[in-house]
């Protein structure tokens, strides 16, 4: 039920990497088209945490290993990130070294602190936590993963009633989002390093009934690919014609359930082919580190080139900088995350000689989180 809710993580990732880029290229504005909402892929792995988390510890009557389920969270986040926040610190103690100018406070030693503890998408600020940019996702999961207990209560008691948890995903969401607009100025969707928990705890609410909604329904493979296209199409119209970036959100729900249903249809598509695998696998690397590489690189260039800070990238250099940043982010995934992984959870959790927590074992790295 997973292959294609793996799969199509690549996909989003390198979205929010495209997004990024778009930023600095000289195509024409008209050329980023639905490139400028890829960013709410962030939504759309919330989403999918809350789906994929339900069907690895809340199917059954068995109680949640709470301290396993942490241990098997923190192995799954933590390496890579703490690889690339120490890269990070590397570079930024090096920079004045090679003539590098840094803006003044930014790289600081309260927000360092706030990045390696996770916590830095808790709390309201005003700017921006520069260590790593995407690493405030990683803050909102693990914000999201401490609160699983009541997350599980609330879900295993109204799992019959998946329009309820979904209901309820939605009022949360339009409190939230009012809140935060009275607060903030902007919609719940734009929360990132302020505040970014709130935008975690409804949508992984709307993956969790999301998930339960599935489990009552078995299409046929004609009418489960029929579906995957129509949500597929018009998620992706939604965002080429800049709708609100709500809308959009609440478009994510279907397409994810769209996948797991045609999976669950036995349908075969591109998604589950081993490649496709393998890079959604790796996206969680590729997230993390292409804005440290989008960093260096832009830096690389104006101390060689002599070019000014706000140059425009061309198609040329773009391409290199992704397969740069692909190669990069694979390697990543293979030395770090992956040894790293089994390592902590060796330590943490010891494997027991358990059939279901095996399994959960296996699954809990397929699908979440971004």
């Amino acid at each position: 039920m997973l292959d294609p809710l793996t799969g199509v993580r690549f996909f989003l990732a390198l979205g929010v990497v495209l997004f990024h880029y778009q930023l600095y290229w000289t195509l024409p504005p008209e050329s980023a088209g639905l490139l400028n909402r890829a960013r709410l892929g962030v939504d759309v792995f919330f989403i999918l945490s809350g789906f994929i988390l339900t069907h690895v510890y809340l199917q059954g009557d068995r109680p949640l290993d709470y301290r396993r389920f942490l241990a098997a969270r923190f192995a799954r986040i933590y390496p890579a990130h703490l690889f690339i926040l120490l890269a990070m610190l590397g570079l930024v103690l090096a920079a004045p070294l090679f003539g590098v100018g840094l803006e003044q406070g930014r790289f600081n030693p309260v927000d360092f602190a706030g990045t390696l503890l996770l916590v830095q998408a808790w709390f309201p600020r005003e700017t921006l936590v520069l260590w790593n940019g995407p690493s405030w996702s990683l803050s909102a999961e693990w914000f999201a993963y401490l609160a699983f207990p009541a997350y599980a209560a609330l879900a295993l008691r109204l799992r019959a009633r998946p329009w309820v948890l979904i209901a309820l995903a939605a009022i949360l969401f339009v409190a939230l989002d009012a809140i935060y607009r009275v607060q903030f100025g902007r919609v719940l969707p734009r929360a990132e390093d302020s505040m970014g928990i709130l935008r975690i705890i409804p949508e992984f609410l709307y993956g969790i009934g999301l998930y339960y909604l599935g489990q009552r329904w078995t299409p046929s493979a004609r009418v489960s690919v029929i579906g995957a296209l129509a949500a597929t199409v018009a998620l992706l119209a939604l965002m080429q014609i800049g709708a609100d970036d709500r809308i959009i959100v609440a478009a994510a729900g279907p397409f994810i359930l769209s996948l797991a249903l045609l999976a669950k249809a036995d349908v075969r598509t591109f998604l589950s082919h081993p490649v496709a695998l393998f890079a959604g696998e790796a996206s969680f690397a590729l997230y993390l580190v292409h804005i440290p590489i989008l960093m260096v690189w832009r830096n690389a260039a104006q101390a060689v080139a002599g070019w000014p800070g706000d140059y425009r990238m061309g198609v040329v250099e773009l391409i290199a900088m992704l397969v740069l940043t692909l190669v990069v982010a694979a390697a990543i995934h293979v030395l770090v995350e992956q040894p790293g992984r089994r390592w902590l959870r060796g330590r943490m959790a010891p494997q027991r000689a358990d059939p279901i927590e095996a399994k959960r074992s296996v699954h809990s790295d397929q699908g979440e989180p971004f």
